[in-house]
């Protein structure tokens, strides 16, 4: 009779009572266990039901609601221009060297039918006269083979993929919630590195473009995975980033690892080389050491890089 709901009335008037309340307190636990489930399950649905004086048939609302939704399609719309990338003359010529797009490289990695958590999309919005989409590189969390990683993508078709002030602040920002929450961090490279006419204001700080190897150094010490694939040429401080990742794809005829580019070398030097020989696939998987896996194309490194991160066995570790 205890969980008869015809009784809920007459015990919650009970409860009311002082003496009934600190009688409830003697009772056997599994009776008065009883009382209470009784009493919370008959009022459960209505407590967590939050009272609604709005009317939304009023022209005041309607006007508010059409206000909104205004502002929303033009956020929408300015989204899908951003994630449009680098101009179209760009992205054309990225494509033509039968390289996938950014976002298209993320959406094959991730897991099929998996949410994808951008962060940082307005970055670069408006911020300077050249147009910097996404502050030049792509950045979320994602499931790839069933574990949740960071992962950050440059896009060449925006100024070859070099960094901006604003691209650092991104890339460091992602780093952070990585540490913090143990995520393995994947990064799709293909950078020039530093934006030269404005490295004034990438290099100098403790904040700036140095502490993205500063944070994937700490980070592979505490055993969080460094990812990296090199799906185009990076340069100078685009450099950095595989060689200090745990493991690292290149694709063949097509990423290329070095400081300075064969231009600068014969400049220097006086020594003609070319890029392949430079700084290619083939001489950093079987000479120098710094990739660990040979891709053939995008798409092959891209299932590599998911067999690299389901290989890990990994586990967050609780905070």
């Amino acid at each position: 009779m205890l969980y008869n709901k015809s009784l809920v009335p007459m015990v919650s008037r009970a409860l009311s009572k002082t003496a009934l309340s600190r009688s409830i307190g003697l009772m056997r636990p599994s009776l008065a266990v009883g009382l209470v489930r009784t009493y919370y399950r008959a009022f459960e649905d209505q407590a967590t039901v939050l009272p609604n004086n709005i009317d939304t048939h009023k022209p005041e609302f309607k006007e508010n609601a059409a206000r909104m939704q205004a502002l929303v399609d033009d956020m929408n719309a300015r989204i899908a221009e951003i994630k449009l990338g680098g101009d179209k003359v760009a992205r054309e010529r990225h494509i033509t060297r039968k390289k996938l797009l950014p976002r298209d490289r993320v959406d094959r990695l991730l897991d099929n039918g998996s949410p994808f958590l951008e962060i940082g999309q307005f970055a670069g919005y408006e911020l300077y006269e050249d147009k910097v989409p996404a502050g030049g590189i792509i950045a979320g969390i994602g499931r790839v083979n069933g574990i949740e990683c960071m992962i950050v993508a440059n896009d060449p078709t925006v100024k070859g993929g070099t960094y901006y002030p604003i691209s650092v602040k991104k890339h460091l920002r992602a780093q952070e919630i990585a540490k913090e929450n143990r995520l393995p961090c994947i990064y799709l490279v293909e950078s020039g590195g530093a934006n030269l006419p404005r490295q004034l204001d990438v290099f100098p700080d403790k904040e700036h473009f140095g502490r993205i190897f500063y944070n994937q150094a700490n980070m592979s010490a505490m055993g969080i995975p460094q990812v990296a694939v090199v799906m185009g040429s990076c340069t100078a401080g685009g450099a950095y980033v595989p060689a200090m990742a745990d493991e690292s794809i290149i694709v063949q005829k097509q990423g290329t690892i070095f400081l300075a580019g064969p231009p600068l070398v014969k400049a220097a030097t006086g020594e003609e080389v070319s890029a392949e020989d430079l700084g290619g696939a083939d001489m950093h998987c079987k000479v120098s050491g710094v990739t660990d896996h040979l891709a053939v194309d995008d798409e092959h490194a891209l299932v590599l890089a998911r067999r690299v991160i389901g290989n890990l066995n990994y586990q967050k570790k609780p905070q």
